[in-house]
């Protein structure tokens, strides 16, 4: 294992404070306040208190760093140095709901060269509170949890695949298009899941728990940090027409670079 820079310890710092109240919180779910800011899009007291914390805690250790926060917004800093990508409560609706799959994510993306926008993510974070697992990665150096080498699975037949995806719900997604690409690959491999949280997904499928995993109409703080534990981990991340971008949110598409492949012909075909 490398060591941990300092950066990855600011990260793991940061998410374990904020995921202490949020594990607290979850055993009390059933007082927490609740309000109410889209259709079956919910936020809770605990997810501003968590995004707080990391907002401080990340605030205090980069002072000159700008956000990208879920609840808070863009927040500008130096435009020569890197941003923060932070979701505080992945998995809102699971959290609120009892059901203890959520995670905290946090990437952190570098300013182009010269300026005039964003370039790679460099290094990620994915805490999830009730297990007290840390998936982590810096670019170049590997994707781990806590201290082991994390690598995608080395299946190659989609008959023995199973695959994670987010399913469309009121007032998200493309119901179209989702049912158009489960019809395609739903009968070709082993199995589907749908956990709702992107973030775990995406860490899951760099430690070979999934072998591939789709969605669309995500956020970048949904997956930016996925996004390169999965690349880390050897895998492969696409948007539906196989394009590599630093960050993928409307349209995702990962797996193993065989998986990948066979993934992305059934996807394309069900959409031509």
């Amino acid at each position: 294992m490398p060591a941990l820079s300092g950066l990855i310890r600011v990260m793991e710092r940061a998410a374990r404070k904020a995921g202490n109240r949020l594990r607290r919180d979850f055993g009390e779910v059933q007082h927490l306040q609740v309000s109410r800011k889209g259709p079956a899009d919910f936020v809770s007291k605990a997810d501003q208190i968590a995004e707080r914390t990391l907002y401080d805690e990340l605030l205090a250790a980069r002072p000159d760093w700008g956000f990208v926060l879920e609840e808070g917004g863009t927040i500008e800093g130096d435009p020569d140095k890197p941003r923060w990508i932070v979701d505080p409560l992945d998995g809102t609706s699971n959290f609120l709901h009892g059901i203890p799959h959520f995670a905290i994510s946090i990437a952190v993306q570098e300013p182009k060269p010269g300026g005039g926008g964003w370039d790679d993510v460099t290094a990620a974070v994915i805490y999830q509170p009730i297990t007290d697992e840390t998936f982590w990665a810096e670019k170049t150096r590997g994707a781990w949890l806590h201290d082991g080498r994390l690598r995608v699975s080395a299946r190659s037949r989609l008959s023995e695949a199973l695959v994670a995806t987010g399913i469309p719900f009121m007032g998200h997604g493309d119901f179209g298009e989702w049912a158009k690409i489960f019809a395609a690959i739903g009968p070709q491999v082993a199995g589907i899941r749908r956990y709702g949280a992107a973030s775990l997904d995406l860490a899951w499928l760099a430690a070979g728990r999934f072998d591939g995993f789709w969605e669309s109409g995500l956020k970048d703080w949904d997956t930016a940090a996925g996004c390169l534990i999965v690349r880390e981990a050897g895998g492969f991340v696409s948007d539906f027409r196989g394009r590599s971008n630093p960050i993928h949110s409307a349209q995702i598409l990962a797996a193993n670079d065989s998986l990948h492949s066979r993934l992305h012909k059934l996807l394309a075909g069900s959409l031509r």
